[in-house]
């Protein structure tokens, strides 16, 4: 199911006064440096526990609905669905009333499911005619995102600057970080 980015977040969780608080750095020389850290730092915690930081745009796509009516999505957490779109062979995309189905944005992974004595319209597309237009993330604030997680990133951010060029140190994960995560991580059997 490829999820396409639409609209970034506007803010990082971890504003560049606070990494360079956190670095003990009070000089402007390398803000443009630490601003690079500071989003491959969100990345990391984003890919490391499924979970979107930041509001951000997404659409999800797929090829047919799943026989069981329920669409699991790739993205967590989910603040609102803008809409669910069928592409007909014409290229053309056709809004499906909300009333067809019920956003679970609780569960993890969020899901949409088809309400009972309902049926999903059929796309025309042979690849990517479903489309789920979604916002996911936490909140657009920084305070949104959960403590650990900010904590996370700023220890991925000092760990990286400490050892920037050095790839045996660059492979490390420095210490807490694992255990920052844990929680937020989604177990799998």
């Amino acid at each position: 199911m490829p999820a396409i980015l639409i609209t970034p977040p506007a803010i990082e969780p971890v504003s560049l006064a606070e990494a360079k608080a956190h670095l003990r750095v009070s000089h402007p020389d390398e803000d443009a440096f630490i601003g690079t850290l500071i989003v491959s730092a969100r990345w990391q915690v984003e890919a490391a526990t499924g979970l979107k930081l930041i509001t951000q745009g997404w659409s999800v796509y797929a090829d047919t609905w799943p026989a069981d009516g329920v669409i699991a999505l790739p993205l967590a957490p989910v603040l609102s669905i803008q809409d669910l779109k069928v592409h007909g062979e014409d290229d053309i995309a056709a809004v499906i009333d909300p009333a067809h189905y019920v956003s679970d944005r609780l569960a993890r992974p969020p899901r949409l499911l088809l309400r009972p004595d309902r049926a999903w319209a059929r796309p025309g597309r042979i690849a990517n005619g479903i489309e789920i237009r979604l916002t996911a993330g936490f909140g657009a604030a920084a305070s949104d995102v959960p403590a650990p997680l900010r904590e996370a990133m700023l220890k991925l951010v000092a760990h990286w600057h400490a050892y920037r060029g050095d790839i045996e140190g660059t492979r490390a994960v420095p210490p807490g970080v694992s255990a920052l995560l844990a929680p937020f991580r989604e177990a799998r059997l």
